[in-house]
């Protein structure tokens, strides 16, 4: 059976890391007979650039009817004039949400290679491997009204609307304790139901679906800034962490700096199963962002968009080993001394873009 992928490579940084990954996917088609049929689109400033809109309509239809979709990165600082409503960003926006894509999964693992790269002590991130299941479709980015309003005499309002239903909150929630179930079944839930009301909701509906469904899944509950702050203090002490679009945005962000490089992890976004096939919607994308002051240099690390297709493997087409497969490629390159620029230490060897995609297909085939 065919395997439909439709690359969107983005702007910055993007299209530079997802040549690494055509690299895996050619060798596994012409050597493992893996049978993925490739596509690509534009997304964000590229396609702003080509249709006036960060997705045009042909390829948001491509996205909704590919099996999954690797994602690059968009924006930078060429299309931060250009309408609110068409910003690059807007793309990612628009597929999150046409898709149906309320589970965002962010994997924060350190390589054994690398605890000696994060700003943190060793020995509090050597061996850490956390999941962060992130609310992607509701809440405030989402919510109306979405509003600035000019109140006269030089002063404004501005309204942003954190909303979240019942249901959406379930949902997020199951997929949680069904992932904790796979891993060390622990899941800490974090929100702000001292200030806010979504997060009185939130705490609700999370402790009785866990009554309901999941009693045998460890739950604890933990304010959000306080969560905040027990991940830099000792991060191994979570397993999987449920939170909401918000406040899953900016943790995310603080996990992932704690195995040293953003240029480290990659994520997944998934939706609902369907009723009768059983496949999810998804997307795969790396966290870092198009960061454009080193894009066209050949510095960009390429392993959290190959660790990205590695999750595509897994969560879209239950390639297990393969995926597992590629995992152990970039610990072995790692563990061999290669780095790029943002993850660089002394005593190791620095490479390129090309480079360490080069090193971890070529570890990939020895395993083969």
């Amino acid at each position: 059976m065919t395997k439909s992928l439709f690359l969107l490579p983005g702007d910055g940084i993007g299209p530079e890391t997802m040549t690494e990954v055509r690299k895996l996917i050619d060798w596994m088609n012409q050597e493992k007979g893996a049978g993925f049929v490739l596509d690509e689109g534009l997304v964000g400033g590229s396609a702003h650039d080509a249709h006036g809109k960060a997705i045009s309509d042909d390829d948001m239809a491509k996205a909704l009817g590919a099996d999954a979709v690797l994602f690059g990165a968009v924006g930078g600082p060429k299309w931060d004039d250009v309408p609110y409503d068409v910003r690059p960003e807007a793309g990612l926006l628009r597929l999150r949400k046409e898709m149906e894509l309320f589970a965002n999964l962010r994997p924060a693992i350190c390589y054994p290679a690398l605890a000696a790269s994060s700003s943190l002590k060793q020995d509090v991130v050597e061996g850490l491997d956390i999941l962060i299941v992130r609310e992607l479709t509701g809440g405030v980015y989402f919510g109306e009204p979405k509003t600035i309003t000019d109140l006269g005499n030089g002063q404004k309002r501005a309204v942003d609307t954190q909303v979240y239903d019942t249901y959406e909150i379930e949902r997020i929630s199951g997929v949680a304790f069904e992932l904790a179930r796979t891993r060390n079944n622990k899941v800490c839930s974090m929100e702000k139901r001292n200030v806010m009301k979504t997060g009185v909701l939130w705490n609700e509906v999370v402790s009785a679906t866990h009554k309901e469904k999941y009693s045998d899944v460890e739950l604890t509950h933990m304010l959000a800034d306080a969560g905040g702050m027990q991940l830099v203090r000792w991060p191994k002490q979570f397993d999987v962490i449920v939170t909401d679009n918000l406040f899953g945005d900016m943790l995310s962000d603080v996990a992932a700096m704690l195995t040293g490089s953003l240029g480290m992890l990659p994520s997944a976004s998934l939706g609902a199963p369907d009723p009768k096939s059983g496949k999810r919607k998804a997307l795969y994308e790396p966290v870092h962002g198009s960061a454009p002051d080193i894009a066209g240099s050949g510095k960009a690390n390429p392993i959290a968009m190959i660790a990205s297709f590695a999750m595509c493997l897994r969560y879209s087409f239950n390639m297990i080993e393969e995926a597992a497969a590629i995992d152990a490629a970039v610990a072995s390159v790692l563990e061999q001394g290669l780095r790029t620029g943002d993850i660089m230490a002394d005593g190791c060897t620095e490479v390129g873009t090309g480079e360490m995609g080069d090193a971890i297909l070529y570890q990939l085939r020895k395993s083969a």
